[in-house]
């Protein structure tokens, strides 16, 4: 089996084996699927891909989880207008019901979440409503009413949500349903669901089932074996079964980020299959999930037998254009998805519209510009080799312009290839080595090793400055005597003198922690020193928050929170406490700061005031994140092209984005 082969989904073939599946977009307008979901899954449908599963949508309005979360009796005109675009590129188009049940939120609601039985909601501690009778044949109408509604708007059918966010799946595990009635029979609800929603789109539509097979909650949850078992039972009303795992306890499980390997549920996926296909044949059709996001490995999986159809969803978020890359025999080409989850998880109180640090026109594809379309005559001289000056390379030689990359490192990637030196970061070089590679083949000319000043620029036709940032002082009073150190040098495997190490992490982020880890993982006596109430406190957008936490702790790393760095003299750190202001010392052969860099902005400054025509992108405007390091180095390339077309050829000063 290939990737780019069709495959049977009940009474439909899809063209491709490739599924983008159900995820949080924040696209909504208010609780309706509007047209810049259209736009998103057109985009990927134009790609290739086979499947589409619609962001979930709520069969009741009082699941409302987060706050653009779909609602059911709302979504019908956006169904259609999802349907139709993608259908005109032969992608079957599903939609995604579900019910949070006690995994919700009352925030938007204003009325109690509904469970199986009154276990407290793990991150708010809420205790929802046990549901009475009449709540239960409430759910099972609007799941089958939600299910009519969806074929009859144009979808090809309907996926039921059994998986980590899930009422039904609440009612199917034993660390949820304590009830003494009889839904104690624990897939009671689940199938008659699922008997109900087949009878009410007719054998002409698909049914698909998202099951957690593993909950990762041994002592009261489903387990493997029984996850199997749970699967071949169930799919005798569906047509396909995608296996997930998590539950309650490991919502995070699903999508981790890069510290836990791509494919980790693949196993898993091979057992399910082998159960279904004992009970029902080749009729019932597995799709695996679980950061797939290398073709490679889902090819393998497919051929040893794992699955009938791979669930790539973060994958497609990075590349809408990854089957007919694949097809067209350049898988090469594929932009990677580096598991950061940096911007693809969105459901936050910031309420961000999902997009990708590798692409940020995702999400954006109605207001983002499309490059394709803008053309540069003017040679381009680019400074910095690092994503901004890369991606600004990138985009100006298929613009059409003779590109000049000078990069003062003897290889490009800048800070991100730095960062992913860090412990389970090792992806952020995929990125880099990719764009690298692009520039490359479309004839970009990189000059390594070398340093230039305003006036080796002096008659450049245009220039991208990308010159990344520079370390900040410390913040802290520090004697010379005192060690020193930021975080690149560490990743970049400077040499620390012997004996223990305090990280100091004034950030929150994943640097310092990175560093931490690594450390750690050479049998340093590590101390991570932090002023916040938990370690790496901007962890949680991505979900790494606790399994760092749980990783440092493991690891053996001292953890010193509500902690402020005051001092550091030879062989010692200062320290005091947030709230009490008690000050003490910490043994530190070396202090490694991961606090924040500082723009490398002279040769802006200086080719600006000479009136070159200029820009600049990236952590040379601020140090921030690989995504607005992207964003800008595209949109620089705009900027120039704009620039030449306001002057009429004749070159310009341009003010920075």
């Amino acid at each position: 089996m290939s990737l780019v082969d069709p495959f049977q989904l009940g009474p439909l073939r899809a063209p491709s084996r490739v599924v983008f599946g159900p995820h949080e977009t924040n696209l909504a307008w208010g609780r309706a699927i509007g047209e810049r979901h259209v736009a998103y899954y057109e985009r990927r449908a134009a790609g290739g891909t086979g499947v589409i599963v619609v962001e979930e949508a709520a069969v009741l309005a009082n699941d409302w989880a987060y706050e653009r979360s779909p609602l059911a009796t709302e979504a019908g005109p956006g169904w259609s207008a999802v349907a139709a675009a993608c259908h005109r590129h032969g992608t079957l188009v599903i939609a995604a019901l579900g019910h949070s049940g006690g995994q919700g939120s009352s925030a938007y609601s204003q009325q109690p979440m509904w469970a199986p039985s009154r276990v407290p909601e793990v991150n708010t501690r809420e205790v929802p409503k046990s549901m009475e009778p009449a709540d239960i044949e409430e759910l099972v109408a609007a799941f089958v009413d939600s299910a009519r509604l969806a074929v009859e708007s144009g979808c090809d059918g309907v996926e039921i949500n059994v998986g980590q966010f899930s009422l039904l799946r609440q009612f199917l595990s034993g660390l949820t349903n304590q009830r003494g009635d009889e839904w104690a029979d624990r897939p009671a609800l689940a199938r008659r669901v699922l008997t109900e929603v087949r009878a009410a789109v007719g054998p002409e539509h698909v049914v698909g089932l998202r099951l957690s097979c593993d909950e990762l909650a041994p002592w009261a949850g489903i387990v493997p074996e029984a996850g199997a078992e749970l699967a071949a039972e169930l799919a005798a009303h569906v047509d396909y079964v995608t296996v997930v795992r998590g539950a309650i306890f490991s919502t995070a499980a699903t999508r981790p980020d890069g510290h836990v390997d791509p494919g980790f549920n693949l196993d898993l996926a091979g057992q399910v299959r082998s159960a279904v296909r004992e009970a029902h044949g080749d009729r019932v059709a597995v799709i695996a999930q679980g950061s797939i996001v290398d073709v490679g490995q889902a090819e393998w999986a497919l051929d040893d037998g794992r699955c009938d159809g791979v669930e790539m969803t973060r994958a497609q978020i990075a590349d809408a254009e990854l089957v007919a890359k694949l097809r067209a025999g350049t898988p090469e080409r594929i932009r990677p998805c580096i598991l950061c989850n940096q911007t693809c998880m969105v459901r936050d109180a910031r309420n961000p519209i999902v997009t990708c640090v590798v692409d940020p026109r995702t999400g954006h594809e109605l207001d983002d510009t499309d490059l394709a379309a803008i053309r540069v005559a003017t040679p381009v001289t680019v400074v910095g080799g690092g994503v901004a000056g890369l991606e600004a390379a990138r985009v100006a030689a298929e613009a059409g312009s003779d590109v000049t990359l000078i990069d003062a490192a003897s290889q490009p990637g800048g800070m991100l290839r730095t960062a992913a030196a860090g412990a389970g970061r090792h992806r952020l070089a995929v990125f880099v080595d990719w764009l690298d590679a692009e520039c490359r083949r479309l004839g970009v000319r990189i000059e390594s090793g070398r340093t230039v000043s305003s006036a080796d620029l002096a008659g450049a036709p245009a220039v991208v400055v990308a010159t990344g940032s520079v370390v900040a002082p410390l913040s802290v009073p520090s004697t010379r005597a005192a060690v020193v150190m930021t975080a690149p040098e560490v990743l970049d495997g400077a040499k620390l003198p012997a004996g223990p190490v305090l990280v100091w992490d004034p950030i929150g982020g994943p640097i310092a922690v990175s560093v931490a880890e690594r450390l750690a993982a050479e049998a340093r006596a590590v101390t991570f020193v932090t002023p916040d109430n938990i370690v790496g406190n901007e962890l949680s957008r991505s979900g790494d928050l606790a399994p760092a936490n749980a990783r440092l702790q493991q690891a053996g790393v001292v953890l010193e929170r509500r902690t402020i760095l005051r001092s550091v003299k030879k062989g010692v750190a200062e320290v005091e406490d947030r709230f009490s202001g008690e000050r003490r010392n910490l043994k530190a052969a070396v202090v490694v700061d991961c606090g924040h860099r500082l723009p490398a902005e002279d040769l802006y400054a200086e080719l600006a005031a000479s009136g070159t025509l200029v820009v600049r992108a990236g952590d040379s405007v601020a140090p921030r994140t690989v995504l607005e390091a992207v964003r800008e180095g595209r949109l620089s390339v705009a900027a120039l092209a704009g620039a030449a077309r306001a002057s009429d050829g004749v070159p310009m000063p341009v003010a920075s984005h």
